[in-house]
């Protein structure tokens, strides 16, 4: 199956899974709080509204009998059976409703392609929702343009201490404040199909102990193995924004590069790490080592990997692992997750972030409400641990222990929490950076531009991004 060359360009390919479904919280075994409820009245509300539109837009409750507030989701949490999206978030709300009568909540579901457009119309529209479960690069780019309610009452010293990641706390940070709660974390990272490596005698090329940590070259000697047994490597993907942060790491971590500064204040993919390696990037494209991946982003490049039509992808999760395992099993193949390689063996992993936002829709009352209902789905005893498992990643809270008791590869996943990497999606302009990328990659891979000459286009494209934000 993975030798037939012709099956790459089938027209046929399912449409990119957004990498934002790939979000989570975590369950499985209770823990106790360790994190203190927001209080009665909040430190960080909001301005009254009298009659505003957006209080009448979200339904607030006028005759003081209670608080309604509405909930946007992202189908982010798996369904079971043949339900439909929103029927676990409803079963959330009515947990919440039956300890909370005095608040209503409100449930819309929304979809990763229209989603985000969604929302900012409905910021400029003034109705917006008042609670929203996303990721920090959009959460933090909301909270810098004024449009969300500060939560540091919910950063408690023993969360924070509970938390214990630096680099996953200020994710959540724009400035001094915290905008975004987080519930759950899970390492972006490559898979390889064993099936393949064994038909080519390229299982000595990976290694299966501990982190599983290996080296570009290491790497490069499974790519050369695997050509020469007739399988094909994954795509190089860039036909757009989907997936992109994986194909970043990847080419980051080959020479051991970053896409910025540790500060995140610069960007610095240009250095001689990141020639390196999109100069063997072309190399390995140029002798059928790796696929372009021109008419590709990331969700195809997914696609060809489950199929069995490449040996490798370097987009994955242990969401996607979830997510695909059906399809993998139809077809027969074993995929083993693996960090990146690097020059040095040590792996600097870009990483999800699931947490929770308050829109500041001018009604003190309905923020303070929006933060009791995410504090019940980040903490509650049975809720919170339930909510990470349902997205198959791991929770932020050390003290919620494992989840995921006795499964290995799940061990392996949150091994990768150690090598996480400064977090550059809340780096103002990053929306503007991103399309800046693909055109990059495409010009490398495609031959019209050499790779120091593109990467430098780039980096002066990516920090005025930086400008045009401030």
């Amino acid at each position: 199956m993975l030798r037939n060359m012709g099956k790459i360009v089938s027209s046929g390919l399912v449409m990119a899974i957004a990498v934002s479904a790939l979000a989570g919280c975590g369950g499985g075994q209770k823990a106790e709080s360790t994190t203190a409820a927001p209080a009665a009245e909040s430190t960080t509300a909001a301005p009254a509204a009298s009659d505003s539109k957006e209080t009448e837009a979200a339904g607030t409750d006028s005759s003081g009998g209670g608080v309604e507030i509405t909930w946007w989701a992202f189908p982010t949490y798996a369904q079971d059976g043949d339900n439909p999206a929103g029927t676990y978030e409803q079963e959330i709300i009515d947990a919440f409703q039956a300890k909370n009568p005095d608040i209503t909540v409100k449930l819309e579901t929304i979809d990763f392609t229209s989603g985000p457009e969604k929302i900012t119309a409905a910021i400029e529209a003034g109705t917006v929702c008042d609670v929203l479960f996303d990721a920090p690069g959009r959460i933090i780019s909301y909270a810098q343009n004024g449009k969300l309610v500060a939560l540091d009452d919910m950063f408690t010293d023993d969360f924070v201490k509970d938390v214990d990641n630096e680099a996953l706390l200020n994710s959540c940070k724009s400035g001094d404040s915290y905008y975004m709660y987080p519930i759950s974390t899970a390492a972006f990272c490559m898979a390889v199909s064993k099936n393949a490596l064994e038909d080519a005698g390229a299982m000595d090329c990976i290694n299966l102990e501990g982190d599983r940590t290996w080296t570009t070259e290491k790497f490069e000697e499974m790519m050369q193995k695997l050509y020469d047994a007739g399988y094909m490597g994954a795509t190089v993907y860039c036909s757009g924004q989907g997936g992109d942060q994986g194909i970043r790491a990847f080419v980051t971590n080959l020479y051991d590069s970053s896409v910025t500064d540790n500060a995140v204040t610069t960007y610095t993919i240009n250095d001689e790490g990141g020639v390196k390696a999109m100069t063997k990037i072309k190399e390995w494209v140029d002798a059928g080592w790796m696929l372009n991946g021109s008419a590709y982003n990331g969700g195809e490049d997914v696609d060809q990997f489950v199929a069995g039509n490449t040996a490798f992808t370097t987009l994955w999760s242990p969401g996607l692992a979830s997510q695909r395992a059906e399809t993998l099993s139809e077809n027969g193949i074993e995929a083993i997750a693996l960090p990146f390689p690097s020059e040095d063996g040590v792996p600097a992993m870009e990483y999800l972030v699931n947490g929770f936002c308050v829109f500041d829709n001018g009604d003190a009352a309905r923020a303070e409400a929006s933060k009791k209902f995410i504090y019940f789905m980040c903490n509650d005893e049975e809720w919170g641990p339930k909510n990470v498992v349902k997205t198959s990643v791991f929770p932020v809270r050390q003290s919620m222990g494992d989840l995921y008791p006795g499964d290995e590869e799940m061990k392996f996943y949150a091994s990768l929490t150690k090598y996480y990497s400064p977090y550059y999606n809340t780096i103002p302009g990053f929306a503007e950076m991103r399309t800046y990328w693909f055109p990059m990659l495409q010009a490398v891979i495609n031959g019209d531009s050499e790779p120091q000459a593109a990467l430098d286009d780039f980096v002066a494209k990516a920090n005025q991004s930086i400008e045009n934000a401030k």
